[in-house]
């Protein structure tokens, strides 16, 4: 069950005219007005908004819509007690109402006509009527085991009129777009060449994006309005989980990618002839000999030369052959000549 609320309006005859009228029309309740001709319906209506001249929109129209599912269990008498229901619900107290059921559509549906100047001359409020409507249809529905709709799918399209029609319309053509465009600015390309204006709201003196507004025609709405999953942070949120998606994807395939001949022969080639081993240095493997340090030059020369009839060498003997005989050694002494 949902309630349908069009704008208020200025004309008790019309709204009248348009509800009893109606082929098959059935009027299942009335207070406040007599139902015996639609001139006694408007005379009474208008006699009674009278009392608040001011008020220029007193009409107050509510279509209460059930799911053909429901049909079956949808007695007159049932209707008119949740039509009651959700009037209270809605705040529509003490004034005059007419209850007339329509019978040409699938699904069962019931018009209320209400005064908006009610039984003491004031007015009923219709502020925040859209927001009142849901929580109110949404509680109905569940206490009756009502059938619940599963969104805006199933909605009929062709039954729709004014600004509604073109909500759908804008809901519908988004959603076609969303999941093919890979950024806003595509979006609203895209949502361009099919006559649809896309405008951002800003935080007050920044650059920062608050939400998004579609536009057709006269009639503008927010994204959130036409459909709760068109808000300006979901939609940024579909676009980069499907980027990331694509990637993620992408670079899958790209392992799964079976191997080429080529690439099979390279890694034979590379794993076979070109593996790479440490770099050796010569120097680094030779052991460090201190040949001073860590034995006496006799011993290492005997190592070098091993033979056993080699005389047996001595520093010391130098050094003192040097002391002892160097000084009595005198040097020829002859006049330096020049050769030239």
């Amino acid at each position: 069950m949902m309630g349908k609320i069009p704008k208020a309006g200025k004309s008790f005859k019309g709204c009248v005219e348009y509800c009893v009228l109606k082929n098959d029309a059935e009027i299942l309740d009335a207070n406040g007005v007599r139902i015996d001709q639609v001139a006694h319906i408007t005379s009474d209506f208008n006699m009674q908004r009278k009392m608040r001249p001011s008020l220029g929109q007193a009409v107050g129209h509510i279509a209460l819509n059930w799911s053909p599912e429901d049909a079956p269990k949808l007695t007159d008498e049932l209707m008119v007690n949740i039509a009651k229901e959700y009037l209270q619900k809605m705040n529509i107290t003490d004034t005059q109402v007419l209850m007339i059921r329509h019978h040409d559509t699938k699904h069962p549906h019931l018009h209320l006509i209400y005064n908006r100047v009610d039984n003491q001359g004031k007015p009923i409020s219709d502020a925040y009527q859209r927001w009142k409507n849901v929580k109110a249809s949404k509680a109905l529905t569940l206490k009756y085991s009502f059938h619940m709709g599963e969104g805006k799918a199933k909605v009929n399209r062709p039954q729709l009129k004014g600004a509604d029609k073109v909500k759908y319309e804008l809901r519908d053509k988004i959603k076609a777009i969303l999941p093919k465009v890979i950024s806003m600015d595509e979006l609203q390309k895209q949502l361009g060449k099919q006559g649809i204006g896309m405008m951002y709201k800003y935080k007050s003196g920044t650059a920062e994006v608050q939400g998004v507004s579609f536009t057709k025609g006269k009639y503008q709405f927010k994204g959130s309005e036409i459909d709760r999953s068109l808000s300006y942070g979901k939609m940024i949120k579909v676009i980069a989980d499907r980027m990331q998606a694509q990637q993620g994807q992408s670079q899958k395939e790209k392992k799964e990618q079976p191997k080429s001949l080529a690439d099979h022969l390279r890694e034979v080639i590379e794993s076979t002839y070109l593996k790479s081993e440490p770099e050796t240095h010569y120097l680094w493997e030779q052991p460090e000999i201190n040949y001073l340090q860590s034995e006496s030059q006799v011993n290492y020369m005997n190592k070098i030369l091993p033979d056993p009839f080699l005389p047996e060498i001595h520093i010391s003997d130098d050094v003192d052959d040097e002391a002892i005989h160097g000084r009595n050694r005198q040097r020829k002494g002859q006049a330096h000549t020049n050769r030239r």
